[in-house]
């Protein structure tokens, strides 16, 4: 299975390095690499060259972005880019730059794509630094496959649209993958290091933007309460909830252009009250 793996980044030069080096010594190597340097300021563009002009699987591309971060919709777009310099692929990933793989990562998603003709998305699950040890970020389920380190067969990136620019991208490409009949699999036992936590500097406006993503995927008010209380207990933060309601009411009233189809809509709302139902 050819493996085409896009890497957006934007001042990198902290963590690209140990990144690639996991992507190196992989036991089985995926067959292109493509680090998109989006308008950095450091060194990340001089490192991944150097890696470049050693691997010849590694290529290196420079987007030049305007310097305002808007969140979910600026990685996608580097994404997206890079992806238009892909070769033909079977498995296609978006993987941060943050990131260190364990060595048999590629070799275990190969043979669970091979294994299952249903699955479209699969990978491990990542754990952030804490003391001396490696901890579990537990800001999702461990169910869930997380934005750092997605990879797509390319039947489930086809069917459902590629990725939403906007932040809930990482969300609504599952939920689709299931609406679609797909499979999405995670794997506890390859533990992804995670150096930078997720939620890093974010503001306010980030927070708001979490809420315009539940209005785009049509949770309406209800069950997007309920999404906002959980994420706010799990980055125990009161003003999380708060901010994240203001953003999904702001969406409603400027009737914000949503991220899928009535039909999808309601899908997503059934299989999200399922799963609530489930764990009461």
């Amino acid at each position: 299975m050819w493996i085409s793996i896009v890497i957006p980044a934007h001042n990198e030069a902290a963590y690209l390095k140990d990144c690639l080096d996991s992507f190196v010594g992989q036991t089985h190597l995926p067959n292109e690499v493509i680090v998109v340097d989006d308008n950095s300021s450091d060194d990340t563009f001089a490192i991944a060259q150097n890696f470049a002009q050693e691997f010849p699987w590694i290529k290196v591309l420079q987007r030049m972005s305007a310097d305002e971060h808007i969140p979910g919709k600026k990685v996608v777009d580097t994404f997206n880019f890079g992806l238009q310099h892909t070769a033909e692929f079977d498995l296609i990933g978006k993987f941060d730059a943050d990131i260190i793989l364990p060595p048999n990562y590629f070799e275990s998603m190969v043979n669970l794509f091979q294994a299952n003709w249903k699955l479209g998305m699969c990978s491990g699950l990542l754990f952030v630094h804490k003391g001396r040890d490696w901890a579990y970020e537990n800001i999702a389920d461990k169910t869930h496959i997380r934005g750092p380190i997605k990879l797509y067969h390319k039947a489930c990136f086809n069917r459902i649209g590629g990725l939403r620019p906007g932040v809930g991208w990482d969300t609504v490409d599952t939920l689709l993958a299931k609406y679609h009949g797909f499979d999405t699999q995670t794997v506890p036992e390859l533990k992804v290091k995670h150096l930078r936590p997720t939620g890093h500097g974010y503001s306010s406006k980030n927070y708001q933007a979490k809420g315009i993503a539940l209005y785009k995927m049509r949770y309406g008010i209800v069950l997007t309460k309920v999404a906002a209380l959980k994420m706010a207990l799990l980055a125990k933060s009161p003003r999380l909830y708060f901010q994240t309601i203001f953003g999904f009411l702001k969406a409603w009233f400027q009737q914000s252009a949503f991220y899928v189809s009535k039909e999808e809509g309601k899908f997503i709302r059934s299989y999200r009250w399922k799963g609530i139902w489930s764990k009461i």
